[in-house]
């Protein structure tokens, strides 16, 4: 088939290349002219593992192109998947002016019959505005079908999750047009749901509000766990052998990021709020990962006293393993805290450390090794939980620190392993392991 995808960002990108790679025809069109022209040459503009090289495997097929040109992507277009961003606007809700406006210029170069497929996360009756605006604009004869397609892609295992996923969502009032879309991911062998558009806008939304509650609820229980001198481990691990809960999500630590779930659930309790429904829980999700996010500045200062002039080792920066993407990174909370103290911070990513750069600037200094970001430092605090970061030998810590002070936000590290060490080390809903220096008072 021949497809167009409206957007080049993560979803848009990610989408295009995987389309390719099942064999059809695919035009990615964007309105960035120096993404379009990077992707012309085959790098690809997000960090995702695996994708630069599905897409340069498929250009040389000639099964997937770039373009800025309207005419060239949509007038002989089969199937149309938006996937343009919904930026949060002040008052949470979902920003739709991309959406919108490539509706627009869908209808006004669409010359044949098309199903349109919005991949982008949209509030309830967004698709059915957007069949609205293109109808209006492009009467018949011209036939036009307008799905609510929602991806369930993580960052970091996008092109996995892509091509083995747990369902695939379509939402349409055209039973044809089900069924176009559910002859294509046929081969994929993924479980089909079919249902009305609104329910397919709303499954996604209540899907990440789902997995962020759970986040929250085992942080909550990990705050609960220190005061009475449990473990979170042992309590999640047992918690989540029941099958009705699952033990999914349920890694206590400094709380969400990224691009969906802070967007996502913001814009389901503004929803909420527009049709007068009192989302008590959202909002207390919302709290508790706010506040997740200052934790271990607090804990560090319980721990150190003083952050002014001390040296401060950032572990991570990305809001979670392989992706470069800081969006809502705790990390961002964490080091702007730091510096209010008046810290020295230096921070180490193996693959975020530009966007940090386009961010903090020259406020922080940045480390490419692990080791150069702990040497002197008097606190190191773990905000991502890369491979490079859970797979240290402790004795590092103790080696190249000046005072060794762990505040490991993702528990990357058994507490066997850290007791052993002369080091404090200081976790979410565990015991602290505290040496004489340190002033905190243990859990």
């Amino acid at each position: 088939m021949k497809i167009t995808v409206a957007g080049t960002g993560y979803v848009g990108l990610v989408n295009g290349v995987c389309l390719a790679e099942m064999g059809h025809q695919v035009v990615c069109i964007d309105t960035d002219e120096t993404k379009i022209n990077t992707l012309q040459k085959g790098i690809s503009t997000i960090y995702e593992p695996g994708l630069e090289g599905l897409l340069n495997k498929n250009r040389k097929a000639d099964r997937i192109s770039f373009t800025m040109s309207p005419q060239e992507a949509y007038s002989d277009a089969d199937l149309i998947f938006i996937a343009v961003g919904t930026p949060e606007n002040k008052d949470g809700s979902a920003n739709l002016e991309s959406i919108y406006s490539a509706s627009y210029t869908i209808a006004a170069h669409l010359e044949k019959d098309a199903i349109i497929c919005t991949r982008s996360t949209v509030p309830v009756g967004t698709n059915a505005k957007i069949e609205e605006i293109i109808l209006r604009l492009k009467p018949p004869p011209v036939s036009v079908a307008v799905v609510s397609l929602p991806e369930f892609l993580r960052e970091g295992s996008a092109i996995f999750d892509f091509f083995n996923g747990d369902r695939i969502i379509i939402g349409a009032s055209s039973n044809e047009a089900a069924a176009v879309l559910e002859e294509l991911f046929h081969p994929l062998a993924i479980p089909i749901v079919k249902t009305d558009r609104n329910s397919a806008e709303m499954i996604k939304y209540a899907s990440n509000a789902f997995l962020a509650t759970k986040i929250s609820f085992i942080n909550e229980i990990a705050a609960l766990c220190e005061k009475v001198n449990a473990n979170i481990d042992e309590v999640a691990n047992g918690i989540g052998m029941d099958g009705r809960i699952g033990p999914h999500f349920l890694r206590a630590g400094i709380g969400y990021g990224g691009s969906c779930f802070p967007k996502d659930t913001k814009a389901l309790l503004k929803l909420a709020g527009n049709v007068e429904h009192p989302f008590n829980l959202l909002k207390s999700v919302i709290e508790v990962n706010n506040k997740q996010h200052s934790l271990p500045v607090t804990k560090a200062k319980m721990a150190a006293g003083s952050l002014l002039g001390k040296k401060v080792a950032v572990l991570g920066l990305a809001y979670k393993p392989d992706t470069d993407d800081i969006r809502e990174s705790a990390s961002i909370r964490i080091i702007q805290e730091l510096l209010d103290e008046g810290a020295k911070v230096v921070a180490y990513d193996p693959a975020a450390i530009p966007n940090a750069k386009r961010y903090f600037g020259d406020t922080i200094d940045y480390a490419l090794d692990i080791t150069q970001a702990l040497t002197d430092a008097e606190t190191a605090i773990i905000a991502t939980d890369w491979d490079q970061i859970r797979h240290l030998r402790p004795s590092v810590f103790a080696t190249y620190m000046k005072e060794p002070i762990i505040i490991d936000g993702r528990n990357c590290f058994p507490l066997d392993k850290m007791s052993v060490e002369p080091i404090t080390y200081i976790s979410i809903g565990r015991p602290a392991l505290i040496r004489e220096y340190s002033t905190i008072p243990s859990s």
